[in-house]
């Protein structure tokens, strides 16, 4: 088994972390059925709710995720949905694909969970885009249960 660290993201490396995950937000949304002015504006509104002047509200954390090289092989931004609130969230989460299936995203989140629960959380949610189950699957091997579902019929 690996090592799993989570580590604070440089600020540094933050702008760059931020215009790049935004950028896959905006993919994500118009992949699953969104139009890229309606992607762009929910993008848009998220920088502005999470990171008024370019950094991360008080109790947003954004970690780099660490192996037992030292290596960057991912990241996690998780924090209260409203602020000051004991609802969670884990806002986005990514493994770097030569990095994945080995537990890494799992260990992150385990660590990410009990800083929460340090933090007053009673819940931590996520959101997860239908056409990826295998994100799916980790989420409620870890006990995550699904809250509700969308679903959308194109008809164009």
């Amino acid at each position: 088994m690996t090592e799993t660290r989570l580590v604070p993201m440089p600020a540094d490396r933050l702008p760059g972390w931020l215009d790049r995950t935004m950028t896959e937000y905006v993919a994500s949304r118009m992949r699953a059925g969104e139009s890229r002015e309606r992607a762009e504006a929910n993008a848009q509104r998220s920088t502005e709710q999470w990171f008024p002047d370019g950094t991360p509200l008080p109790e947003h954390f954004v970690w780099d995720v660490v192996d037992e090289q030292d290596e960057v092989v991912g990241f996690l931004w998780i924090g209260p949905f409203t602020v000051g609130g004991s609802e969670w969230w884990v806002f986005d989460v990514e493994i770097d694909e030569p990095y994945r299936r080995r537990g890494h995203a799992r260990r992150a989140l385990e660590a990410a969970q009990r800083v929460a629960a340090e933090h007053g959380a009673t819940s931590i949610g996520l959101n997860v885009f239908g056409y990826n189950t295998g994100a799916q699957d980790l989420y409620a091997q870890l006990g995550y249960r699904v809250t509700a579902t969308q679903m959308q019929l194109p008809l164009a």
